[in-house]
């Protein structure tokens, strides 16, 4: 009986004995690690940071943390990591754990209120701040929101007082997106939506939904005429919340005036300019209230027009475009090859001009005015467009038929007198030599570009003016008897 209770007493202590192997076995891998391997982890994670190999270093610390729980110098320093790896907010919880399980920890306090204060969190950051010392502190950004609310609660006329003071919030809280939206705001007040947009882009990233950024920006880069950048941060907008009615309103707008901008530039390329400008009246349609549109839409019009060569027209549209933009080069630019086209070469020289005041180094500007200046001079002596009576926009028939009629008018043949004779030969042969340059391409691109080329001052040995060769290789006025059949060429 006796042996029987000794030997249960015995199963029993050895089942006791198992069952805490077992629970030894598995409270090690709650409980952590040994003291030993705890000093170990942090000793090689302080060898590997000092190293710079933080990664290594973090994945120490990790097992210090899992190890001991309860210490806060591991969650202190897994912290340090975090920051040297640029990574604030992870450092974040860490440096709050470690003020919790030791509050009289000052370096802990004061590296979370540096890390509050660049996120914009002055009121935290200030508790922790008054914690680390023992005066008692105002904290400079509380006095400084308070200020900048009381000045921002009218919207003064002048926000620059506001815009100083934050400059002075930015350096103390880099990371705080309402200082941020705050001074774009001020700049959006003041005029200036491209320092607006400086703030706001970064903004967008210090939120995790701001989607009010997004807009924001959407609009400010709308208004500016950058509408690719536009439709481009609505998207993002988008992408945080697609029914967002703001947004999804905005994009529609924006997506159908920037397809209708491509179309117009892409017609432009093809030289499908009479398309081109009705695609641009379209887009003053879609847009009426952003000046830069319209601005834009009457500027292309007016280039499209030039180069239908419909110069009239084209005057009346750049003048338009010009008293909208004063200072735009290409609107001076395509209205002085209007006035050329109307052979007004005076105006044309004004506008090259006054361009060049603008844009003293555009080679295109320097080219179009020392041609425009090279025509006006050409027009003070023989201008063949006018001896024709054509303009300079015209095809080679229209030419040839202006010679034909011209020269039947003023052949020798039909005058009795001397005087008119001589008079008529002079007339004939300017005739003749307008035809002869305005229907060889080579001599006519000569001719517009500003040189004569039977002009002897541009040739090497042949005559010109009183003095020049008959075009056609003979003078059939020679002898004084002017009894021949014309035949026209």
């Amino acid at each position: 009986m006796e042996s029987g209770r000794r030997r249960g007493l015995s199963s029993v202590l050895s089942s006791l004995s198992l069952l805490c192997v077992v629970l030894d076995l598995q409270l090690d891998g709650v409980l952590g690690a040994t003291p030993v391997e705890i000093e170990h982890h942090l000793e090689m994670g302080r060898k590997l940071l000092a190293a710079g190999q933080l990664a290594e270093a973090l994945s120490h610390y990790h097992s210090a943390v899992e190890g001991d729980s309860k210490n806060y110098l591991t969650y202190y320093k897994r912290a340090a990591v975090f920051l040297a790896m640029g990574k604030s907010k992870s450092a974040l919880p860490d440096l709050s754990q470690a003020i919790q399980l030791k509050p009289d920890f000052l370096a802990a306090r004061l590296q979370r209120a540096n890390i509050l204060l660049k996120q914009g969190s002055t009121q935290e950051a200030r508790e922790d701040f008054q914690a680390v010392v023992t005066v008692e502190m105002s904290g400079p950004t509380n006095k400084i929101q308070k200020q900048i609310t009381n000045q921002m609660l009218p919207f003064k006329l002048s926000m620059s007082p506001v815009i100083q003071k934050l400059f002075f919030v930015f350096q103390l809280s880099p990371w705080d997106p309402e200082s941020r939206e705050l001074r774009a705001e001020c700049y959006i007040r003041l005029g200036d939506p491209r320092k607006a947009i400086m703030d706001l882009t970064p903004a967008t990233r210090l939120r995790a939904d701001n989607r009010a950024a997004f807009l924001k920006l959407s609009q400010l880069h709308y208004s500016l005429g950058d509408h690719h950048d536009s439709l481009n941060q609505v998207r993002e907008c988008l992408k945080l919340d697609q029914d967002d009615k703001e947004c999804f309103a905005h994009y529609k707008q924006v997506k159908k005036l920037s397809k209708q901008l491509d179309s117009a530039e892409e017609l432009i390329s093809e030289q499908r300019y009479q398309e081109a400008i009705e695609k641009y009246e379209s887009v003053m349609r879609t847009e009426p209230n952003v000046a830069f549109y319209t601005n834009k839409a009457k500027e292309r019009i007016c280039f499209c027009l030039v180069k239908m060569k419909s110069a009239e027209e084209a005057v009346d549209i750049c003048s338009e475009a010009h008293q909208r933009e004063p200072q735009n080069i290409h609107i001076l630019r395509d209205r002085a090859e209007a006035y050329i086209l109307l052979q007004e070469y005076e105006k044309a020289v004004e506008d090259y001009q006054e361009a060049r005041e603008f844009d003293q180094d555009n080679q295109e500007i320097r080219e179009g005015l020392d041609r425009a200046q090279k025509l006006l001079k050409q027009s003070h002596k023989r201008d063949y467009y006018k001896i024709l009576g054509v303009s300079r926009s015209a095809n080679k028939q229209e030419i040839i038929k202006a010679y034909r009629k011209l020269a039947q008018q003023w052949h020798p043949d039909n005058f009795q007198s001397e005087a008119d004779k001589k008079e008529a030969e002079k007339k004939f042969i300017d005739i003749a030599s307008a035809k002869e340059v305005l229907t060889d391409p080579e001599m006519r691109q000569k001719f517009d570009s500003g040189e004569d080329p039977l002009d002897p001052e541009n040739q090497q040995g042949g005559g010109g003016g009183g003095g020049r060769e008959w075009p056609f290789g003979f003078n059939p006025f020679e002898g004084g008897n002017f009894h021949f059949k014309f035949h026209y060429n």
